[in-house]
């Protein structure tokens, strides 16, 4: 289990995040919807340790992460908003630099990156390197590292981001199979249908704040007539400038 008390992020006078108060159990798929600049990564990346809260406390099964930040990683598997690092690594040396940080047994690591390498068609790349790849290919490998030691909790900011359909297909099925098991997986979207589609509890934060926690279903019966994006754009965002919409299309028709 994880929770969030009291969490907040100040950047200078701006705050990210505004006294976050979350519970996350295992075996639940936990999304987390805002726009951009809500707050999902700033949180994403304090469960991971990247970077510090200005106040608060986060615990992973009991125990303080700000205090047990190296045995609480090693039970995490993260894949970042970006997959443009390590560049200049073929994707076999990725690879081998995750299971290296994770210690992983030799012949283990190299049975479940074959198949996680055939399941996400990058066996015939791995002597090719990360720059040379597309997004989307970038994104397979960082997939693959972050899933290579198979830790209990999966943390994923927009893992879907970029991946062709079938690679979408599959992780997705990755991340249900994985909390059918007992075990946990976080993770960040802007497609409403796939936080519909996957997830057991959501959280809605907009500007830094906590505006919704509890499941879609719990969501969708506040407004049974509308759709979940027509309830989330009421929650989350602002209503369309319809003169100005229309004022735009006008200009792009002429």
């Amino acid at each position: 289990m994880i929770e969030l008390v009291g969490v907040s992020k100040n950047y200078g006078t701006k705050q990210a995040l505004k006294g976050l108060n979350l519970t996350i159990k295992q075996g639940e798929i936990f999304g987390f919807l805002g726009h951009n600049g809500a707050g999902k990564s700033t949180t994403i990346k304090s469960l991971v340790s990247i970077i510090q809260p200005s106040s608060g406390s986060i615990k992973v099964d009991g125990l303080e992460l700000s205090e047990n930040r190296q045995a609480i990683k090693q039970k995490i598997a993260y894949v970042p908003d970006t997959p443009d690092i390590f560049l200049q690594l073929t994707a076999g040396e990725y690879w081998d630099l995750i299971g290296a940080a994770y210690e992983l047994d030799e012949t283990q690591k190299q049975t479940r990156l074959s198949e996680l390498a055939s399941l996400f068609d990058m066996l015939s790349h791995q002597d090719e390197t990360l720059a040379s790849f597309s997004h989307g290919m970038r994104q397979k490998t960082i997939i693959i590292g972050a899933l290579l030691p198979d830790p209990d909790v999966w943390i994923l900011d927009e893992p879907l981001q970029g991946l062709d359909p079938q690679a979408a297909f599959d992780l997705k099925q990755m991340m249900k199979a994985h909390a059918a098991k007992g075990k946990t997986v976080i993770f960040s979207t802007h497609a409403l249908d796939t936080a519909q589609q996957l997830c057991d509890q959501l959280a809605i934060l907009k500007k830094g704040e906590l505006i919704y926690n509890g499941s879609v279903d719990n969501l969708l019966a506040q407004s049974p007539d509308e759709s979940l994006e027509a309830i989330y754009l009421k929650m989350a965002g602002r209503q369309s400038d319809t003169q100005l919409l229309e004022r735009i299309e006008g200009e792009t028709n002429e």
